[in-house]
């Protein structure tokens, strides 16, 4: 499934050529694959692009020459020889910006000996991935198709029932479900996660039976055309003690109130504040130890943080995810999260699992 238009793609060189000139870079090295993916359309292991205001390159290896032709657009496409980091230096002038986030020391080092004179190296930080944090219309319905995939998964999670299966049983069977439905994997290793082992906020599935009369954590996502959904849902496996179902809505109410903070103009760190303070004034503020949210898209953790030290106002077109939780040590933890593209006004919410308290016994 391909449902990003190419005309969409070459659009982002444009904005980055602006962003380059902000940085007053003569070019950009572009190394860091998925920022390479989210440029050209290319999927392969080994590329790169060098971008000037008047040339776009894109460069590979022999063993994907081929590939690059099919899929990348709007940029002239080269073979790199064997000495790669070499012939990248060389194409460099001026000003050369590169992703210092991306190189290692030792390929800086190659890059600088192979540099021709007058070209200097210019740590550009991360002008790809800023571009990358506000959405366009392809890559949320890319976004949004995920989502529904996961969703789909935990439709069957509460046919199937969960008590008497395995935490890991019950993991890879989503994951199996969301592939033969579409989806590229999973966008990260499900976390499922019962009783007392709901409270490890990141609980790697384990062979033991789910029981009956628990919460179960189940946190997972899709990966659809490179892009990532991201969702969490607490269910019930039957009747559960008064402290447990009374945290669980302190957790939905404060996801509820959080998610209407979310528009376009509002402070990250308010947002976050919004559950914080009402996870706090219940007197679960200490178990709330995570930020609120994260942003999500070809990585399903990037930029913008929603979290009380984050800096900075929410934009339209932000892909974020909503998701306090209460973790109490020893007994169970609530989680409940929904991935959102901010907007003027209400947001767009791409999960749709209910958010009640489901018995999947």
């Amino acid at each position: 499934m391909n449902v990003q238009a190419p005309a969409s793609v070459e659009a982002r060189t444009d904005r980055l050529v602006a962003r380059m000139a902000e940085q007053e870079l003569d070019c950009l090295l572009v190394t860091n694959l998925l920022n390479v993916r989210y440029l050209t359309g290319f999927t392969g292991t080994n590329g790169a692009c060098i971008v000037t205001p008047d040339a776009r390159l894109f460069l590979t290896d022999f063993r994907y020459v081929e590939q690059a032709a099919e899929q990348v657009r709007g940029y002239e496409r080269l073979e790199l020889g064997r000495d790669m980091l070499g012939d990248l230096a060389g194409r460099l002038h001026g000003r050369a910006g590169f992703e210092d986030s991306n190189v290692t020391v030792a390929q800086h080092a190659k890059l600088s000996e192979s540099l021709s004179e007058g070209t200097e190296l210019i740590r550009a930080g991360t002008p790809v991935e800023s571009l990358r944090e506000v959405k366009d219309p392809a890559e949320v319905a890319a976004m949004r198709a995920a989502a529904a995939l996961a969703d789909a998964a935990y439709r069957d999670m509460q046919e199937r029932g969960l008590a008497g299966r395995t935490e890991r049983e019950v993991a890879m069977t989503a994951v199996r479900l969301m592939e033969d439905m579409g989806a590229d994997g999973p966008s990260f290793p499900p976390i499922v996660a019962s009783g007392p082992a709901g409270a490890l906020p990141h609980a790697v599935p384990r062979d033991v039976e789910i029981p009956s009369g628990v919460l179960v954590v189940v946190d997972m996502g899709a990966r659809l055309d490179g892009y990532c959904s991201d969702c969490t849902r607490t269910f019930a496996t039957g009747p559960v003690a008064d402290a447990a179902l009374e945290v669980y809505e302190l957790v939905r109410n404060a996801q509820a109130e959080a998610l209407a903070a979310v528009r376009a103009g509002a402070e990250a760190a308010a947002v976050d504040g919004v559950a914080r303070a009402i996870i706090d004034a219940a007197g679960h503020g200490e178990r709330f130890g995570h930020g609120l949210g994260h942003g999500v898209g070809l990585e399903v953790h990037e930029a913008p943080r929603v979290a009380k030290t984050a800096t900075g106002e929410l934009r339209a077109g932000h892909a974020v995810t909503v998701e306090p939780g209460v973790y109490v040590p020893g007994e169970f933890g609530v989680r409940i999260e929904d991935l959102v593209i901010v907007a003027d006004g209400e947001p767009d919410v791409l999960t749709g699992f209910p958010k009640e308290l489901v018995t999947a016994g």
